[in-house]
């Protein structure tokens, strides 16, 4: 493909432009509906997601991934993964709805009961999506997805928001998961302009429900260990406790989220089609580390130096117990900035098996630091987290490059430089805000701050670390093919 450099940075253009203006609309929304509902509200919900997100590993199997990475796959074998996903759903939606009981008793919560069986349906607007949603990926037709991921952020959001204006508390947050993935859903059909034949046997078609299974597996292991502590506060510590967490999880997880939905897709996409040229493959995935470490870093200052004026001005004054839990998590911001793009790695490069064992190494480890934190609340769930995790990234990264082209060197070239400029702008933000008068608003000192801390970084990115020249080349591929 001889525009495949030109496609994969329009197609990555348009993602973080979809996902800038979904982090924006998706802070919005956290702001105004943690004015209309209270921290128990969220609680709830977070009660049931934490163990029906299990489920929700299940729901493509991987088989979307494996459309993706496959060289080569045929109209039928697509259509044959199709309804191998409507099945898949069918069974998550039942034993969803089976499991309503069971989640309500083991929180001794009632009303679960019946938001289990409402979000149930979720498995099954997902599950008639999925190959349709593959397929626009393997076609690079990011700038189409871009906008159906605004708008259907866009149409939850307003769900969500109308429904707590209206009084229905926790529902309006139902309401909102179930908008997200039917609206998806319908657009990637409309768009897409595929319609599955159907099912037929394929001599390949083991191949890739194997290659999705591990995929599956390895999300599932992943999955319980990033969130039994959501289960373990919401039994022992509360609804509120649970809510009042959670909510500083989400905030802190919004920017790796966002920024690994946008570059993801695109950079597997792509360096699945340049396995075979080892010299290229090796360039793209490093320009695209460098890119997403020096995306996360002056997030992880702005979470770490500013969480108190963050959450009062995101959450409110009501929420003031969240701003010790964010500080305490925001070092996962770099570290997961730091780890996820190996995923692009092992994928293109067909190593899901590794990838399967690092997390079998990691989950007990995570776990365990989370049984730790426990007896001391949300605050020492998120301590013993964070500092696992911070452990955890050198020996991560060092098991993903193992016996390929990339080297823990190249990973080390490529963070220095905008580590370098995130200590320069780190010190200044912290020196200007330090100076502030202490009659600022929590507004106007973060104002102060995140501005103060941008224009440092991206100057010091820029001309001190000497990054014009690569930012400069970026801009310019992003121009007519000639």
């Amino acid at each position: 493909m001889k525009d495949l450099r030109a496609r994969t940075l329009r197609g990555g253009v348009a993602k973080i432009c979809s996902q800038g203006a979904n982090l924006v609309l998706r802070i919005g929304s956290l702001m105004i509906l943690a004015r209309l509902l209270v921290p128990g509200d969220f609680g709830l919900i977070a009660m049931v997601t934490a163990v029906t997100g299990i489920l929700n590993l299940f729901r493509d199997f991987g088989l979307s991934t494996a459309t993706i990475q496959r060289k080569d796959i045929s109209d039928s074998q697509m259509s044959t993964l199709f309804w191998i996903n409507v099945l898949v759903g069918i069974a998550l939606t039942g034993l969803a709805m089976a499991s309503a009981p069971l989640i309500a008793n083991f929180y001794r919560e009632p009303r679960l009961t019946s938001v289990t069986v409402a979000l149930s349906a979720g498995f099954m607007f997902n599950a008639v999506g999925v190959q349709h949603s593959a397929l626009m990926q393997r076609q690079m037709r990011f700038v189409a997805l871009a906008t159906i991921e605004t708008a259907t952020t866009v149409a939850s959001i307003i769900v969500g928001v109308v429904m707590a204006l209206r009084g229905y508390g926790y529902w309006s947050l139902v309401g909102m998961a179930l908008t997200t993935p039917l609206v998806y859903t319908a657009s990637v059909w409309l768009m897409a302009a595929w319609m599955p034949t159907l099912p037929s046997r394929h001599p390949e078609t083991a191949n890739i429900v194997r290659f999705g299974g591990t995929i599956t597996l390895n999300g599932l292991v992943i999955y319980i260990a990033y969130n039994l502590e959501k289960v373990l506060l919401g039994r022992y510590w509360g609804a509120t406790a649970l809510g009042t967490y959670d909510r500083a999880f989400q905030l802190v997880s919004i920017p790796t989220d966002n920024l690994n939905a946008a570059v993801g897709s695109v950079a597997v996409s792509a360096l699945s089609r340049l396995k075979d040229d080892p010299t290229r493959w090796k360039t793209y995935f490093l320009k695209g580390y460098s890119l997403v470490v020096a995306t996360t870093l002056p997030m992880t200052i702005a979470a770490a130096l500013f969480a108190t004026d963050l959450i009062h001005v995101v959450l409110g004054p009501n929420w003031s117990e969240a701003a010790p839990i964010f500080r305490l998590l925001a070092p996962t911001i770099l570290v997961f900035g730091m780890i996820n793009p190996m995923w692009w790695l092992l994928v293109s490069a067909g190593l899901v098996g590794r990838s399967l064992r690092i997390a079998l190494v990691l989950s007990p480890l995570v776990i365990a630091s989370y049984v730790a934190g426990l007896p001391y609340g949300p605050k020492g769930v998120a301590l013993g987290y964070s500092t696992i995790m911070v452990l955890w990234v050198v020996p991560h990264l060092a098991w993903c490059v193992h016996g390929t082209v990339v080297s823990l060197r190249d990973i080390a070239h490529a963070i220095s430089r905008p580590l370098g400029a995130a200590i320069i702008a780190a010190s200044a933000s912290w020196l200007v805000v330090l100076l502030c008068p202490d009659d600022l608003s929590s507004l106007e000192r973060l104002l102060v701050g995140l501005t103060t801390l941008f224009a440092t970084y991206l100057g010091a990115l820029l001309y001190v670390m000497r990054q014009w020249p690569f930012y400069r080349d970026l801009v310019r591929a992003l121009g007519p093919s000639t």
